[in-house]
Order: structure tokens, then C-alpha cells, then sequence
């Protein structure tokens, strides 16, 4: 979680502080208005950038964290099959080609009793137990993502909200304000938009956060039935050496 909000940080610093930098740069030629206007265009590119990956991430979850993906029935029931029968090497074979947490899990158990067929019951255990943990932690990890979204954006929005108060505040201290007053509203304008639009994004990003968090326990719960079910299966179905 730290590297990818370090990551997250790195990514959204590289696009905004080159703005921020023009903004500040004393005796660059450029007028402060034009680089502030600069700075706030670039935190509307990065929160657009933002929304894009979060409606990426909730179809993405969608597709994979489902039922069918993490323990398909059919799948299900023709490994029974296999693990009843003592037809190991056949259930080896359909958990090769076909991908998902179930699969990776009684395939993880199937090699270790290839490469020991006395395996220790305890160790095939623990075997399956370590798998399961790993696929666990890829299902609901990758969820942290859409949490990130949801505090990252809001501070991006607070970071354009700064920039417009600088602006507004640079109208009022170079007195164009009293000819033009048009200008200080421009920049609180400016400024609360910004945040409002920090907000959008991650306003829905914690909610699918949630939902999916939610969502991808109860299937980690169904992976963990199911596989307890398949290792009882391979204790006392497995054939003799």
C-alpha cells in the first residue's frame, strides 16, 4: 500500500510542480496570472486522468471480482470429479489451463504431491493455506487502488484550490480588483472548482471502495470453503505410491 501511494505521489507531483514551478520562478518572463492559470489547467488534467482510471478500475472489478471468475461451478464440479476418482494428474492438467484463484490454489497443492507423493498432511496444508493467502491478498489488495484515487484526488482538487486563492489574492495585492473585481472572483471561482472536482472523483471511488472490499471478502470466504473441501478430498482420494 505505501509504494503505491509513494507511486501515486511521485506520478501526480512530476505533472503538478512543473506548474507550480512556473508559478514561482522569479524573472522568468512569464506573468504570474498566465503560469497560475497554467497550474490550475494541469490539476484539471491530472483529476480527468484520475476519474478515467477510476470508471477503469470499477469495470475491472466488476469483471473479475464475480463468482464465476474466483470459483466457476463448472470448473468446480469437474475437479470434484477428478479428486473423487484419485485422477490426479487429469486435475493437475485442467487447473494448468484454466486460470483463477480456485484453479491456482489446488494446482499449488497438485505439484507439491507430484514433487513428494508422501507429502505430510500438515504440509500440504500449509501449502494450500500459503496459496490461498496470496490469492486472497490479489483480490482484495488490488481494491486498495480505488482508495487511493479517493484520498489522492481531493488533495489534488485542495492543490488547485491553493492556486486559485493565489491568484485571486494577487489580484487584490496588484490592486487590479478595485478597476476589475471581475478578476478575484475569477480566482475563488477557480479555486472552488477545483476542489469541487477533486471531490467528484473521489467521492465515488471510497463508495466502490467499499463495495467492492465488501465484495471481494465474501468471495475469499467462498475460496476458502471450497479449497478446505478439495484438500479433504486430495487427503483421502489420493492413490496409493
Amino acid at each position: 500500500m505505501q509504494k503505491r501511494m509513494i507511486w501515486c505521489w511521485v506520478w501526480v507531483g512530476m505533472i503538478v510542480l512543473p506548474g507550480f514551478a512556473m508559478a514561482t520562478e522569479s524573472g522568468s518572463g512569464i506573468p504570474f496570472e498566465t503560469a497560475m492559470d497554467a497550474a490550475i489547467k494541469t490539476v484539471y488534467v491530472v483529476l480527468a486522468m484520475m476519474s478515467v482510471l477510476t470508471l477503469a478500475l470499477i469495470l475491472y472489478f466488476f469483471a473479475i471480482l464475480r463468482r464465476r471468475a474466483v470459483v466457476p461451478e463448472p470448473f468446480r464440479t469437474e475437479l470434484i470429479e477428478k479428486l473423487r476418482s484419485g485422477s490426479l494428474e487429469d486435475a493437475r492438467r485442467i487447473c494448468s489451463f484454466r486460470g483463477g484463484p480456485l484453479s491456482a490454489v489446488i494446482l499449488a497443492a497438485l505439484e507439491h504431491i507430484k514433487n513428494v507423493p508422501a507429502a505430510d498432511a500438515m504440509l500440504l496444508r500449509d501449502v494450500v493455506e500459503a496459496e490461498g493467502a496470496r490469492q486472497s491478498e490479489s483480490m482484495e489488495g488490488q481494491t486498495q487502488f480505488l482508495m487511493d484515487v479517493a484520498v489522492v484526488a481531493p488533495m489534488v482538487g485542495l492543490l488547485g484550490t491553493v492556486f486559485g486563492m493565489m491568484l485571486a489574492f494577487n489580484a487584490v495585492s496588484g490592486e487590479i480588483a478595485v478597476v476589475r473585481p471581475t478578476a478575484l472572483v475569477a480566482g475563488v471561482n477557480k479555486a472552488m472548482l477545483t476542489t469541487a472536482f477533486g471531490l467528484v472523483v473521489g467521492i465515488p471511488a471510497m463508495a466502490f471502495y467499499a463495495y467492492f472490499r465488501r465484495r471481494a471478502a465474501k468471495l475469499v470466504s467462498l475460496l476458502e470453503v471450497n479449497a478446505s473441501e478439495m484438500l479433504m478430498l486430495l487427503l483421502s482420494r489420493r492413490p496409493s505410491a
